[in-house]
């Protein structure tokens, strides 16, 4: 991993005009890997800048800091992207065309000449503060609170079984040189908006459980998000939901995007299923106690095909 590290370092260091994306729907990982990333890169004296889906209102503070810069891009840096499908609306335009990956997912599927991936990481942006380190960045109050964002939340606050004595050292340090801990941890965990609650009460009434209660799925559909208003930030945290119940091994939230094509959020008791290679059944992937993958189909059918997996694997 050192020496791996020291290839991308010297990689940031030879190239210029950097365009860096995020994954679609982005959460605070890829949000804070971006920005962070590209607070850095600036700092060197480089071109960068963030090529997104959207930022959620919820994460806008994470730009402060970053200048607004006219370049020709030529060098694209992908950021907790699994696959390159996941680009959303930005796939065409980067597919095939990304120069390095940096990810923490296992299940990484990204064609790129140069790779800096470890799956041992709980969130990119534990990868980001090592090569910072590397690179000789000096680290920022705005540079902290992007990397704590990400980690933070991909380990839902330090609770999730990806979160280790390595992860907690690295918040450590991050929070030392000054993030603001308790500003990011009450938007991301303790504050809700009027919508999001009225959201969580609709799915809660789409609850179905099966395989002897040890599932509980979740359905969120366009019908509910129309009525309700719902912004795409105002989804983020409902994967958790499902698996919070007592006796529940698999939490599967499934969200309508279109008609017919549900995006699906895994949550797994990694000792019982592995929420990975779930998803890998539908053409996705991720972590073994998180994942996702798309389903195609009315909620019905979909559903269905849910479970029969979920059967199947427990």
């Amino acid at each position: 991993m050192t020496e791996k590290l020291r290839e991308v370092a010297a990689f940031f260091k030879a190239h210029d005009n950097f365009e860096i994306l995020t994954h679609d729907y982005p959460d605070g990982d890829t949000l804070g890997s971006g920005f962070g990333l590209c607070l850095a890169l600036q700092q060197l004296g480089k071109n960068a800048r963030v090529i997104t889906t959207g930022v959620p209102r919820d994460f806008t503070f994470l730009q402060k800091g970053i200048l607004q810069q006219d370049f020709q891009a030529q060098t694209v840096v992908s950021v907790d992207v699994a696959d390159e499908k996941l680009l959303g609306c930005n796939r065409a335009a980067y597919e095939g065309k990304i120069d390095l990956c940096i990810d923490h997912h296992i299940t990484n599927k990204v064609k790129a000449p140069l790779k800096l991936v470890d799956g041992s990481a709980a969130a990119n942006c534990v990868i980001l503060y090592k090569l910072f380190c590397e690179m000789g960045i000096r680290f920022t109050r705005e540079i902290a609170n992007n990397l704590y964002t990400g980690i933070s939340t991909d380990t839902g606050c330090f609770r999730y079984t990806n979160t280790t004595a390595e992860t907690l050292r690295v918040a450590a340090d991050v929070i030392d040189i000054g993030c603001d801990t308790a500003y990011i941890n009450k938007v991301m965990f303790e504050t809700k908006t009027r919508k999001k609650i009225a959201l969580e009460r609709e799915i809660y009434d789409t609850i179905e459980y099966c395989c002897g209660d040890r599932c509980a799925i979740i359905a969120v559909t366009c019908d509910i998000q129309k009525k309700l208003g719902i912004e795409d930030g105002e989804l983020e945290g409902l994967a958790s939901l499902p698996r919070q119940i007592e006796g529940v091994e698999i939490g599967i939230t499934m969200r309508e995007k279109a008609p017919g094509d549900f995006k699906v959020s895994v949550r797994a008791n990694e000792r019982v299923i592995n929420a990975a290679q779930f998803c890998a059944r539908f053409g996705g992937g991720g972590h073994a106690a998180a994942a996702g993958c798309t389903v195609k189909g009315s909620l019905e059918q979909a559903k269905a095909q849910l479970k029969n997996a979920v059967e199947q694997c427990l």
